[in-house]
């Protein structure tokens, strides 16, 4: 396969033009929208669709389905990038299988990879980093990296305002994992990369609907009293089950071996007139059942007199009263930071460094945690924003209309972003190298290499 140089010379694409391919997105109308800007500014666009739901989201003519196996897809995805000069793949999440071994085929040839996800800094932004996000992240951990990446910078802007429509948000996913299920016969071989079925999820979530009064009277008292009953607290905000954050960047896979670790932790090291609030993820649907979870641990750790549950997640009040932020990699702990709150992390966070986050381990956090230094993160957070963050969101129209101009700008002067070579750590970085011809065998051993990443 030609390198992206060689396609550039042989189909007469300038650096103003270029061929995008998109593989799966948020749930929604994004990455439809982005393209469909980006074909209007005289690009080339092209799609691969995995499921039903990729299909029913994407409106532009010419996209073609992946229907095989999984050790089909290396060699399928070489045919495409090399049948339409690919000088770019967009992907959101590069965690899920196939994009990471779509990250190392085009690393490999000199393709960009340009990487949505939500975004680090919220609630105004979403993240586009090119090559991988968080753990994947090129940007080094050094605070004095970004004191000197930021003197050419302006001040802190924290963009236009962003609301997310929830109806909007929770009947795309609706109609997309329906259209996943209507349309299972004709994509065979397609598993999700969650943990489970979606429609598990659902269901979950509707057992938990009638109670959803109740549980926000019962929230609320509890928040005053914590707030207002004089006792210093530690918030633990819990992320979801099956985020890929837990599963690929920490060392725990999910949720309850991180509960343990702090619960066991606290009531070890912590001063004993202390709480520690446990905050459930807002978009939590109690599939997990870690309410449970968390008071069977701090009944065994004989703290579950000191141990508080919230459902709802983290309110700002929550967050800025606390004497300390545990975190595995949220980005709550941005918000936490954001305050002047110690945080310790304890997976891998794009912000876990130096002079913004505890570097001496979770059992002396307790005793021992110090506030951020605020010139450092001040300049973390304005390069964070410039080099990876598009002001926009993906629930609401006004969030998309932001999103796609950002982005399309983001997108058209990549090029003096980051490198073309830009590949993620967890799949295995490949040397900067000469492009080589796609083999069989090659194919091959980028989808082996993919696959190693635990599931």
């Amino acid at each position: 396969m030609p390198s992206a140089a060689n396609r550039t010379r042989e189909t007469g694409i300038g650096a103003s033009r270029r061929n995008y391919l998109f593989l799966q997105g948020p749930i929604g109308t994004f990455f439809s929208r982005l393209a469909s800007h980006l074909k209007g500014e005289g690009h080339g666009v092209h799609r691969i669709n995995f499921n039903g739901g990729d299909r029913v989201f994407w409106s532009l003519p010419g996209a073609v389905d992946f229907r095989g196996t999984n050790g089909q897809w290396p060699g399928f995805l070489a045919r495409q990038l090399s049948r339409w000069a690919i000088t770019d793949v967009v992907l959101f999440g590069d965690c899920r299988a196939p994009h990471r071994a779509a990250t190392r085929l085009a690393g490999s040839h000199g393709i960009r990879v340009h990487v949505f996800e939500e975004g680090y800094l919220r609630p105004n932004w979403v993240t586009l980093e090119g090559g991988g996000v968080n753990r994947n992240s090129s940007m080094p951990r050094d605070p004095e990296w970004f004191k000197n990446a930021a003197e050419s910078i302006g001040q802190w802007n924290g963009g236009v305002p962003v609301l997310s429509n929830f109806v909007r948000r929770a009947a795309e996913d609706v109609l997309y994992n329906f259209s996943t299920v209507l349309f299972a016969w004709f994509y065979p071989a397609y598993r999700t990369h969650k943990p489970w079925h979606p429609m598990l999820e659902y269901a979950a979530g509707a057992k938990r609907f009638p109670l959803k009064r109740w549980t926000r009277r019962r929230n609320a008292a509890l928040l005053q009293q914590i707030l207002g009953g004089g006792r210093p607290y530690y918030l633990f905000p819990l992320q979801l089950d099956a985020d890929s954050q837990i599963r690929f960047h920490s060392p725990f896979g999910r949720m309850a071996p991180a509960i343990k670790k702090v619960v066991d932790s606290f009531a070890r090291n912590a001063p004993p007139d202390a709480l520690l609030v446990i905050t459930e993820h807002p978009l939590d649907t109690g599939l997990v059942k870690l309410g449970r979870i968390t008071r069977e641990y701090a009944a065994a750790a004989g703290v579950a007199d000191r141990v508080v549950y919230l459902q709802g997640g983290s309110p700002d009040e929550l967050v800025r009263g606390s004497k300390g932020l545990v975190t595995v990699n949220s980005t709550m702990g941005i918000l936490a930071l954001t305050f002047g709150v110690p945080v310790v992390a304890m997976g891998y966070a794009i912000y876990d460094m130096p002079s913004l986050t505890f570097q001496h381990g979770l059992d002396d956090f307790w005793s021992q945690g110090v506030a951020p230094d605020a010139a450092v993160f001040d300049a973390f957070r304005r390069v964070v924003a410039a080099r990876t963050q598009v002001n926009g969101g993906f629930y609401s129209v006004m969030g998309l209309t932001l999103a796609v101009d950002g982005a399309v700008a983001r997108l058209e002067t990549a090029a003096m972003d980051y490198p073309a070579q830009v590949l993620p750590a967890a799949a295995g970085a490949l040397p900067h190298r000469r492009p080589t011809q796609l083999t069989p065998e090659l194919a091959t051993q980028v989808w082996d290499d993919a696959e190693a990443v635990p599931e």
